[in-house]
């Protein structure tokens, strides 16, 4: 092989990488675009993430300062349901949470006192449904009719000393990407339980780990358990992390050439030691099929689910770059691309699917294919191949 055909394919190889980076920069300003436009649109209509917070209670003490007063017990149930939803090449996580929450505030003073008790709601922005809140049990029961100010629902009790009351308070309401239960901070918090159930087992703690889990026949059963504790942490549950089609079809674009060089490689070195002569020309018809799967694949994500795009883009480029070698160059170098290009394009874009998987992917494809180049050309004269570059020794 002359000098000048390596020169060229290396200046093919440099222009397929700067097409390719453009076609990534593309689909990145299109994902971009998308999640710009519907992220208010589905935040508008399922409800931004939410925190709902410990409810508290307040009386004025005989100094006439405000005491703020925790719980005494607390028994939380929440149901979250996962309902993701597609705008573009980006999922949503959205979900509808189903919450009761059961409470009791006691007078621990030695006089009546007249308690406030706020029950702040988990977002201005978001609807709640089937709300209710509930002041005593039996037939001393009563649903508070109190109109939210400022996002917190505030009913008067008044309550001798030691005396109880115990107040529920439920709902239906729908978010995205995250819900989180918070206390005050520095609070006490004394014989406090909060069990919840998902229907996905994909389970993310971002602020604490539950003290119990079970899986369920439809997902999972958490629960968080503090007997007595000063600045309990917050729980927090992550919605499952659903597979975006644009930024993996832009990752794949990006890193393509990385493929495409190491497919260079095999094919050169390969069709030295067999003999085959290849034109920097049949290197330009190679790198464009190697091209058409991540264009392929990036446009067919629009109207056709991710997994069978890929498939089919796949499956285009390797009947275009072998099918070219066979008609080119014959059957054993037909062979060795559909190893080369199974490897190196679609196993390696295929590892972007499955997070940390891509490094070590590539690792192994450059180590194993060193290792077999070694080992097919170790009794290869170079010299005779490419000449001689000094004087043999006699």
């Amino acid at each position: 092989m002359k000098l000048t055909h390596l020169i060229a394919i290396a200046a093919i190889f440099v222009c397929t990488t700067i097409a390719w980076w453009l076609l990534g920069g593309v689909i990145t300003q299109r994902t971009n675009h998308v999640s710009y436009q519907t992220g208010d649109s589905v935040s508008g209509r399922w409800g931004p993430p939410l925190i709902q917070k410990h409810p508290v209670a307040r009386y004025t003490s005989s100094s006439g300062s405000k005491v703020t007063l925790q719980p005494a017990q607390s028994a939380v149930k929440v149901r979250l349901a996962y309902q993701p939803v597609k705008m573009g090449l980006l999922w949503h996580r959205t979900y509808g949470v189903t919450f009761e929450g059961g409470y009791t505030f006691t007078n621990n003073t030695a006089i009546t006192q007249s308690f406030d008790i706020d029950f702040e709601l988990p977002s201005s922005e978001a609807l709640l449904d089937k709300i209710k809140f509930t002041l005593g049990t039996g037939d001393k029961a009563r649903d508070s009719i109190a109109a939210p100010e400022a996002g917190v629902i505030t009913d008067r009790v008044q309550l001798t000393p030691g005396e109880s009351m115990p107040i529920t308070v439920s709902y239906e309401c729908r978010g995205m990407d995250l819900w989180r239960y918070a206390f005050a901070d520095a609070s006490r918090i004394r014989d406090f339980t909060l069990t919840m159930n998902t229907d996905f087992t994909d389970v993310n703690f971002p602020i604490s780990s539950p003290t119990s889990r079970e899986a369920t026949d439809h997902g999972m059963q958490l629960v968080w358990k503090y007997e007595d504790a000063i600045s309990a942490p917050g729980i927090g549950m992550e919605m499952p992390r659903e597979l975006n089609a644009g930024p993996v079809a832009a990752q794949i674009s990006f890193y393509a050439p990385l493929s495409l060089l190491l497919f260079f490689a095999v094919i050169i070195i390969t069709a030295l030691t067999r003999g085959v002569s290849l034109h920097p020309v049949n290197y330009v018809f190679l790198a464009a099929g190697f091209f058409a799967f991540p264009l392929l694949f990036s446009y067919m994500l629009d109207v056709v689910p991710v997994h069978l795009s890929f498939v089919i883009a796949a499956a285009c480029s390797l009947l275009l770059v072998c099918g070219y070698l066979r008609a080119a160059a014959g059957t054993f170098l037909f062979r060795v691309s559909v190893v080369a290009q199974t490897a190196y394009m679609v196993l390696f874009s295929y590892s972007f699917f499955f997070k940390g998987l891509t490094g070590l992917t590539l690792t192994l494809g450059g180590i194993v294919t060193l290792g077999v180049l070694m080992a097919l050309t170790a009794k290869v004269d170079w010299s005779q191949k490419l000449g001689a570059v000094s004087p043999r020794l006699a």
